[in-house]
């Protein structure tokens, strides 16, 4: 990923989704690693890739965001830990047509949604349930134009802030996740293999 996405990955990583496209790059990598050791790794290598760290970095015990300057635009580290794994989410925004329809709302948070398995999916988000059918929206992460092209039924617009996310397959194991958006982002979450959700921010 570090050749073909010019970002760095963490050790031991559990689950990773990667995006490309004219106007994001971004990675999410799920790790057993502490957040003190994830968030080291990320310093030492962007410095390396020439990025500039801003001031005003929040680090706790248990999260930590990190925003940087990059020659190809703003850069944001997003860093979690929630139940023995350190959830890090790093992403480089580049500019957005206006027309783009996977632009959020001005102050807002969109999440589209999408199912890659053969069976009905149910996702929760902000206490809304949501049926995905099978293979719904499967290509999301993959095509810009088809992330355009969800229906409304496959959209939330949330505020910005924490959210719980839980992703159930009929025969399955409820899993569940939780994520901190910020304003004007978007986000893709899909159902991937065994349930297990797989995000990405897409902008």
């Amino acid at each position: 990923m570090s050749d073909d996405m010019g970002l760095p990955l963490v050790d031991r990583w559990a689950l990773m989704t990667a995006k490309n496209s004219p106007f994001m790059r971004s990675a999410h990598v799920e790790t057993p690693l502490g957040l003190a050791a994830v968030l080291g790794f990320y310093r030492a290598a962007l410095e390396n890739r020439g990025w500039t760290e801003n001031d005003g970095a929040v680090v706790e015990p248990d999260r930590a965001v990190v925003a940087f300057t990059t020659s190809d635009g703003p850069a944001l580290l997003r860093l979690v830990r929630q139940d023995n794994t350190t959830i890090a989410d790093l992403a480089l925004r580049k500019p957005l047509a206006a027309t783009a329809k996977i632009r959020p709302s001005p102050g807002q948070v969109m999440f589209l949604l999408g199912n890659e398995t053969d069976e009905a999916a149910d996702i929760t988000v902000n206490e809304r349930t949501i049926r995905l059918a099978a293979h719904a929206g499967e290509n999301l992460m993959d095509s810009d134009a088809v992330a355009d092209k969800l229906p409304d039924s496959q959209k939330i617009d949330l505020p910005p802030g924490k959210y719980k996310v839980t992703l159930k397959l009929k025969g399955t194991a409820a899993q569940k996740r939780e994520f901190e958006v910020a304003a004007n982002e978007t986000w893709g979450l899909l159902v991937g293999p065994d349930g297990a959700p797989l995000p990405m921010r897409l902008y």
